[in-house]
């Protein structure tokens, strides 16, 4: 049990993690594209 619950705890950090560098990429696309077309982000 104590194990399972480890792994529990231990799994939110990762998945954070994961999210986050997904919606940093996504902004790195955007600022490029922006960038390319001579815009601005927002």
């Amino acid at each position: 049990m104590t194990m399972l619950f480890s792994f529990y705890v231990l799994i939110w950090p990762v998945l954070t993690l994961g999210v986050l560098a997904l919606i940093c990429r996504a902004v790195w696309r955007d600022r490029q594209q922006a960038r390319a077309e001579n815009r601005e982000l927002v």
